[in-house]
């Protein structure tokens, strides 16, 4: 799964769950780039009344509200049309509501505006990616590299672009490569996993699955692919320890349809789980 960052934070790497609300808002850093990134006019009313809108449209994110937060963002965007950071925040919003060429189109307009930020291309990727538009999606990751060759999150994403072409060997060199860059990073060493054994490296991979599932118990993801790794070897037994511990923690994973689409595991994978949720 890619993973949205919102304009000018680094999201927190080591919370190793999936969410749909982007790139783990922090409010007080978010609210310094919507009022003074840009260069907001200093006017007091007009600097009270974005603070306002600013802290009503986190608020709502964070509860999951995404209409009432884009309204908020929209809101802004009337009173400071240039601000960057408004545009790129609005569309990771927009994504959530799966309004993907809405979102493409904002983070389009955030890039034209700032063209050096990073954030936007990561996320109007991710946009991409959700059209199944891999190559286009390859193009933005390339550009936050350039920008910044140490961005591990856009290793991460450019791998899952390659895994949707199914370039097995080129999305293992990008998620080693983000690894590399952040050993704290879960989901760039998770996904590593996953590809070292669509490749066939079973035993390095059910490894390093192991060791996450250590480092991390409520890793959700990764106890549910090892659920599906051991029914595969006939462990029953620990197949089905381990799938009562996931489906305590996110039952989305009973889910093919999810697993393959959204979180987007590997064939192999997904289809050892399918023969797990069938047989079980």
């Amino acid at each position: 799964m890619p993973l949205l960052r919102t304009f000018s934070l680094s999201p927190n790497q080591l919370i190793p769950t999936i969410t749909s609300i982007p790139a783990l808002v922090k409010l007080f850093l978010v609210l310094i780039c919507v009022l003074f990134m840009m260069g907001l006019p200093a006017h007091g009313d007009l600097l009270t009344d974005i603070e306002v809108l600013a802290n009503q449209a986190i608020s709502s994110l964070q509860q999951g509200d995404f209409a009432s937060s884009e309204q908020l963002w929209t809101e802004i965007l009337k009173l400071n049309p240039d601000n960057s950071a408004v545009w790129s925040n609005r569309g990771n919003v927009r994504l959530s509501q799966n309004k993907i060429e809405e979102a493409i189109a904002d983070f389009s307009r955030s890039i034209s505006l700032t063209p050096d930020e990073p954030d936007p291309y990561l996320n109007r990727g991710i946009a991409y990616e959700r059209l199944k538009e891999w190559d286009k999606a390859i193009t933005d990751y390339d550009r936050v590299l350039e920008i910044n060759r140490q961005d591990a999150y856009a290793y991460n994403n450019r791998g899952n672009a390659y895994s949707g072409k199914g370039d097995w060997q080129r999305a293992l060199e990008n998620y080693d490569r983000a690894t590399k860059l952040d050993p704290k990073f879960a989901f760039a060493r998770a996904n590593s996993a996953l590809t070292r054994y669509q490749l066939g490296e079973d035993d390095r991979a059910v490894r390093e699955i192991k060791n996450l599932i250590r480092k991390y118990p409520n890793f959700a993801d990764m106890r549910a692919a090892l659920t599906a790794i051991l029914w595969h070897q006939q462990k029953r037994g620990e197949a089905e320890s381990n799938w009562v511990v996931v489906m305590g923690l996110d039952d989305r994973y009973q889910d093919l349809d999810w697993v393959q689409n959204i979180r987007r595991w590997t064939p192999r994978l997904v289809q050892e789980l399918g023969e797990f949720l069938t047989l079980q």
